[in-house]
């Protein structure tokens, strides 16, 4: 009786002990770390507006610069806590599906789908004419002279243009490019525009939401034209990233009239990431307070109110946090 009633004491301390140990992988810290964008862009002005929303109502929340490669890569390395990326980004490193992740990123997931997120070829209407471009593909199947720029490596902008390039077109664009008389430069949203409108530049290509300012006041500093991409080359992007097609509705730009042709290119979603430990209730939180501030929050970055219980939680296998998979049910009501 003594022996089975010792065997029952050591069985509930290692209950215990691992029921300790299962509660101290939850982690909810006294303060965030949330890894933006570059700055200029809509990811650096939501962030703020994100953590000052955060900060306000439930856990103080620094906004810290970043990129959407390094934010997946700094999140699995316990660099931050909650970041933005592309949706189709955090899919391909939750799988090391791509040389840009050299580990498997499993634990970074998914927070929100927040809205769309196109990628623009900007080019000045000069140069289009001068070469008869229609599309990207002409630049690069005839392999025209081109002073391109993109933002920097490590951000989300650089990571599908160059998986646009080598999946679509089979090119590196960084050697490329140069090989063929052009030239290849790294600037911010803003220094690109600048570029663009001294003449320094022929191409301007990176990735934003729907409505982007930085377009429009690229549009204010000289004409330009959205270079589209035809759909078979899309497609070999979308099979290697998972990414799909969007067209560019007339209205939105200047430069995109109802007689324009259809401009198609890259689609995408920006996303909010968390790390896979961060305590459940927290992210449930997160996500609540971000879903029922949305009107403020969009005089931050416009598409915000793209926000959907419907399509925040991504389809196609990659992983969600489960506080954030909570809450995005109760909201759609399912």
């Amino acid at each position: 009786m003594k022996k089975r009633t010792f065997s029952l004491a050591v069985l509930v301390l290692l209950l215990t002990l691992a029921g300790a140990a299962f509660a101290s992988e939850s982690v909810r810290p006294d303060q965030l770390r949330f890894l933006s964008g570059p700055p200029g862009g809509n990811w650096f002005a939501l962030g703020g507006a994100l953590a000052d929303l955060w900060s306000s109502k439930l856990v103080p929340t620094t906004s810290i610069t970043g990129g959407a490669v390094a934010n997946i890569i700094n999140i699995h390395n316990s660099k931050g806590e909650i970041g933005f990326s592309n949706t189709s980004m955090v899919a391909v490193a939750q799988k090391a599906g791509d040389p840009t992740f050299k580990e498997k990123a499993d634990n970074t997931l998914i927070m929100a789908n927040l809205y769309t997120q196109h990628t623009y070829f900007i080019a000045r209407k000069d140069f289009v004419e001068k070469h008869g471009i229609k599309t990207l593909d002409d630049l690069v199947e005839r392999k025209i002279p081109t002073r391109f720029a993109t933002l920097k490596t490590g951000t989300g902008s650089e990571f599908v243009v160059n998986g646009l390039f080598k999946a679509g077109f089979g090119i590196d664009y960084r050697k490329d490019f140069k090989d063929w008389g052009g030239s290849v430069e790294y600037a911010s949203y803003s220094g690109g525009a600048d570029l663009l409108a001294d003449n320094h530049l022929d191409v301007f290509a990176f990735s934003v939401g729907r409505v982007a300012s930085i377009v429009m006041q690229i549009e204010s500093q000289t004409e330009v034209v959205l270079l589209g991409t035809e759909q078979a080359t899309l497609d070999k992007m979308a099979e290697a990233y998972g990414t799909v097609t969007f067209t560019v509705e007339p209205g939105i730009y200047k430069c995109v009239t109802a007689d324009t042709p259809p401009v198609r290119l890259v689609g995408d979603y920006t996303c909010v990431v968390a790390r896979k430990d961060l305590d459940e209730q927290l992210v449930y939180d997160l996500c609540k307070l971000m879903y029922e501030n949305q009107e403020d929050l969009s005089k931050a970055v416009v598409d915000i109110n793209e926000l959907d219980p419907e399509t925040a939680v991504p389809g196609g296998g990659v992983e969600t946090h489960p506080g954030a998979m909570r809450y995005w049910k109760e909201a759609a009501g399912k």
